[in-house]
């Protein structure tokens, strides 16, 4: 599942008329990079929920046949942030464990290793990064392949994570829930594990975000 609900307000005036996953990175929207890997991992069916301007994202991204995957969206009719667009997807996402990515970020993460994760019992596994400029204060711990709320030192969550569905059974549908509440109770319950991402990651929050990712995309891939 691709998250593509938010309002995208810091990113404002870019997002005033075009949702954030289509503002473009290196000659391609930011949504695309994400399709395109998760399509060269293996995944052949992406839920991608919307909200605000979802129909731009549904005549860019079609069905997926253009991408090679089967591409299914999960419309809302107010952003449900994070839980609760996931809770309302889960009619089509199943009963089995799955892979969440944010729709605004770009990373070299490569997605296969999500294909082989084994979650054991555990809610989630979640992919940490180094903690950028603009979050200094990081969010989780990583311990051997543990996740926890409290401790040092913190490392900060990528937005990519493989959950299963029952991490999400007391989130009424269709109303909205935000998903770090439900992670740090799954934590205290050591029910959440974790890798670390040692390469490129960025989480386009801002303009500025945006114009360093497209400039090293454009030196990266000559374009």
């Amino acid at each position: 599942m691709i998250l593509a609900a938010g309002r995208g307000e810091r990113m404002r005036p870019l997002t005033d008329h075009t949702p954030k996953p289509l503002l473009p990175a290196g000659g391609k929207p930011l949504i695309a990079w994400q399709v395109q890997a998760l399509a060269a991992a293996g995944f052949t069916r992406v839920i991608v929920n919307h909200a605000y301007l979802g129909a731009q994202l549904e005549a860019y991204l079609g069905n997926g046949t253009n991408w090679g995957v089967e591409i299914v969206y999960s419309p809302e009719t107010r952003a449900l942030e994070t839980a609760g667009g996931i809770a309302h997807a889960l009619r089509l996402l199943g009963n089995t464990p799955f892979l969440v990515v944010n729709g605004d970020i770009w990373t070299d993460y490569d997605y296969r290793r999500m294909r082989n994760v084994d979650l054991a019992g555990q809610l989630a596994h979640l992919v940490l990064v180094d903690n950028p400029a603009h979050h200094p204060a990081g969010d989780f711990v990583l311990d051997a392949q543990r996740v926890s709320h409290d401790g040092e030192p913190r490392l900060t969550f990528s937005g990519i994570g493989c959950y299963h569905p029952d991490l999400f059974a007391g989130v009424a549908d269709n109303e909205p829930a935000p998903l770090a509440p439900l992670l740090r109770n799954a934590m205290r319950l050591g029910k959440v594990g974790g890798e670390w991402h040692d390469g490129l990651w960025f989480d386009i929050g801002t303009p500025d975000r945006l114009a360093e990712l497209d400039a090293l995309l454009r030196i990266k891939h000559g374009c």
